[in-house]
């Protein structure tokens, strides 16, 4: 037990010198990329450091899987190059028994990470989206998701309309008994349209089945309403707006993730990428065990058999390709091409059965 707390302490030590490091190095580029984003000189260094600040730990979190092989290169090497790999083994541990601990304590940050770091990154890209907005075009967020339905807005400096449907199809842009509610600069309303259709066409609603009311000014909006089998009333949306205002499923903490996604289900949206990225979340700590194993295959051999760069090399790509295998695997999934579960949870696992194999045939065999 002392050995494992001792193989876990140092597991530790070498996982929180590789976050510093990386942090040490990514929030320098991020400031300057910041500062390109933005593009507004009135904004200054001190609006591009906000951002910075609030986008590297989303960063930092997607990166988790290779830090956890990294720290796992550094715990092996130093426990080979001080021999005591080779009392270790002499003390009568396997290679297996061994991965044990770094194994176990992968999986409780990532646990920690489901719990407690997920919600807080979501905080922080939700807050960095909007203060990207802001900064950029002066407007908050576009679309929003509740137990009533679809909410739009849209407008300008002199008008805003905020819209409200029951229901849409997958991008947005067709949307079922609609209601327009337009503001003027001073926040009074102007005018009600209800639809009972509303396609989104370039610069245009196109409503179909309207009836308006002439709010402003008006004693009695009821004896004044319109009827008309065709409306168009001029938009600011686009589908790309749309679409990029419902932002990352990161943005949304893990414990509200299923109710958004049923939200979303109940306004006629997929809402695929969130289910996706739900069970990659719930399958993050088997990845984070896989990455130990895998570095461990290859970095627990006694550095007197040579060939310690060529090992570490063979880890580091081993591990990328498990890394990205399991991105183009959640693009996939995102697409539809394949199920949500093989997608998130094949790639973690066999990448746990293969470093399985390769310790058994070189430590154990």
């Amino acid at each position: 037990m002392i050995l494992h707390f001792y193989i876990a302490r140092r597991f530790l030590r070498a996982f929180i010198i590789v976050l510093g490091v990386f942090i040490s190095i990514l929030l320098p580029i991020d400031l300057a990329e910041q500062i390109r984003r933005i593009g507004n000189p009135e904004a200054g260094f001190g609006a591009a450091f906000e951002l910075a600040l609030l986008n590297t730990p989303g960063t930092l979190y997607e990166m988790l899987p290779l830090f956890i092989m990294l720290a796992t290169l550094f715990l092996f090497l130093g426990l080979a190059r001080t021999s005591e790999m080779v009392v270790i083994r002499a003390a009568g541990r396997s290679a297996l028994r061994s991965t044990m601990s770094p194994v176990i304590v992968a999986i409780l940050l990532g646990i920690l990470g489901i719990m407690v770091i997920n919600p807080i990154v979501a905080a922080t890209e939700r807050q960095y989206a909007q203060t990207v907005s802001r900064y950029q075009t002066g407007e908050a967020q576009t679309v929003s998701i509740s137990a009533e339905g679809l909410w739009l807005r849209q407008g300008s400096e002199a008008q805003q309309t905020v819209i409200r449907a029951e229901r849409t199809n997958a991008d947005g842009t067709v949307l079922q008994n609609a209601s327009f509610f337009a503001f003027d600069e001073d926040g009074a309303m102007q005018s009600r349209i209800d639809a009972d259709t509303a396609r989104l066409e370039l610069g245009a609603w196109e409503l179909g089945e309207v009836k308006i009311w002439p709010l402003a000014g008006s004693s009695n909006p009821e004896a004044q309403a319109e009827t008309q089998a065709r409306f168009t009333l001029a938009s600011t949306l686009t589908r790309e707006q749309i679409r990029d205002s419902f932002g990352s499923p990161s943005t949304v903490p893990i414990y509200e993730l299923p109710r958004f996604i049923e939200q979303l289900n109940n306004a006629g949206f997929a809402a695929l990428s969130h289910r996706v990225w739900l069970q990659m979340e719930l399958s993050n700590p088997l990845m984070l065990a896989a990455m130990v194993l895998i570095a461990a295959g290859f970095t627990m051999r006694h550095t007197r058999f040579g060939k310690t760069g060529v090992m570490v090399l063979s880890a580091i790509l081993l591990g990328f390709g498990v890394f990205f295998i399991r991105r183009f695997a959640e693009v996939l999934g995102e697409t539809g091409q394949l199920p949500i579960y093989i997608v998130a949870w094949t790639p973690p696992l066999a990448a746990i059965l293969l470093a399985l194999g390769l310790l058994l045939h070189t430590e154990d065999g």
